[in-house]
């Protein structure tokens, strides 16, 4: 009972400090909010699981090669941040229209994503638990995204951002506080759990490439130049990567250790029965968090999505009248498709996204700097053609 008040009363004290004044008047703070909410959203209650029963042990290592490809990637989207002022060549201004495309049809796969999870643990904790209600749940949920989107009510449901972003932080406090008492237990009897993992070397790298959208998101900074300035785009993006990073190695450590991996338990909602065992309070702070993130971050990417074919086809689709198409898209994925595909999928999107934002990058730097770009766009080719899901591993 301790253990479940200290938990609560963290959360409460981190989502109160949130709504500090004098925090959400920093332009930086407030802009590193979109990247942050996107890094460390839905990838954060899946990918726990999926990384403690597929790599064991060696979990954390598996963690830091996902945040080291999201840093270099970054830090290409960064270096063209930072060229946005420079007059760009034809086929610079080529490239970069694909690249929003590509961007538009990851963030289609995206949606899926976020809201196949919404399903998943809206119906986690109810009798009616089963892919089935999840998927209708999800049709739903995608159903509402579309009509809001096509009626023009986006603005409001994304005034939510900051709301969503601040109980997340708060649950995640929560959570973090509750797997170190529990490890902190665990290690003093020790009952630590050191598996050697299910994969081989190609196999886990292959995984490792079609995991890459749990750490996605950073890039929504490049695309906040109405609001804020390039240096504070930057910053932003780099303090959100720095801090998710953090926030993502503190868990997976915490985590890898604590349970016998067993891939026949392996869902999309796992997390809800290992914290269960650490702290009765966790599960239901854990779906409220899941339900909040994954819609606002839905909303979030079929507006951009919407934004970017509008921009792509230079006014001749009408984004509101993109958005029913693109709902559309994400409603076959769901009832065609397993949520661990879906993340696969939505990966290699991504990853085709970053390899055109590093290519961007190479043609806009020289020397040195040119070749390490090159190099990361070859990176995200084969990410982009090599990655599987988590469950065909």
């Amino acid at each position: 009972m301790s253990l479940n008040i200290s938990i609560l009363l963290l959360a409460l004290v981190i989502l109160g400090g949130m709504f500090v004044p004098a925090l959400r008047a920093r332009p930086r703070w407030r802009a590193m909010v979109t990247p942050l909410a996107s890094i460390i959203g839905s990838g954060f209650l899946v990918l726990g699981p999926i990384l403690e029963v597929r790599f064991g042990a060696w979990a954390p290592l598996a963690m830091a090669v996902l945040c080291l490809v999201g840093w270099l990637f970054g830090a290409a989207v960064r270096n063209n941040i930072a060229a946005e002022e420079r007059p760009d060549t034809a086929l610079i201004s080529r490239i970069e229209q694909i690249a929003q495309f590509a961007l538009s049809f990851a963030y289609v796969i995206s949606v899926a994503y976020y809201l196949n999870l919404f399903g998943a643990f809206a119906v986690s904790l109810t009798p009616w638990h089963s892919h089935f209600t999840a998927n209708v749940v999800t049709t739903v949920a995608l159903g509402v995204v579309a009509v809001a989107g096509f009626g023009g009510g986006f603005h409001a449901l994304e005034r939510m951002e900051y709301a969503t972003v601040a109980l997340k932080l708060a649950i995640i406090g929560g959570l973090l506080l509750g797997l170190a008492v529990y490890f902190g237990k665990t290690a003093a009897q020790g009952d630590l759990i050191f598996d050697p993992g299910q994969l081989g070397p190609w196999d886990s790298l292959r995984l490792i490439f079609g995991l890459i959208v749990t750490v996605q998101g950073f890039e929504t900074a490049r695309y906040l130049g109405k609001s804020y300035d390039a240096p504070t785009r930057i910053d932003a993006m780099r303090w959100a990567q720095m801090l998710s990073t953090a926030i993502y190695m503190v868990y997976i450590v915490l985590l890898a250790y604590l349970f016998v991996p067993d891939a026949n338990t392996l869902t999309e909602t796992s997390i809800i029965e290992m914290m269960r065992v650490v702290a009765p309070i966790l599960p239901a702070m854990l779906v409220a968090a899941a339900l909040a993130a994954q819609f606002s971050a839905a909303v979030a990417d079929t507006g951009g999505a919407g934004g970017l074919l509008a921009e792509f086809t230079r006014g001749r689709l009408d984004p509101k009248h993109a958005y029913p198409v693109l709902i559309g898209a994400g409603i076959a994925l769901t009832w065609s498709a397993d949520i661990f595909a879906i993340i696969s999928y939505a990966s290699r999107a991504f990853a085709g996204y970053y390899t055109l934002q590093a290519v961007l990058a190479a043609l806009q730097s020289k020397g040195l700097k040119s070749k390490a770009f090159w190099a990361l766009a070859l990176l995200g080719l084969a990410m982009t053609v090599l990655g599987i899901p988590a469950e065909g591993s």
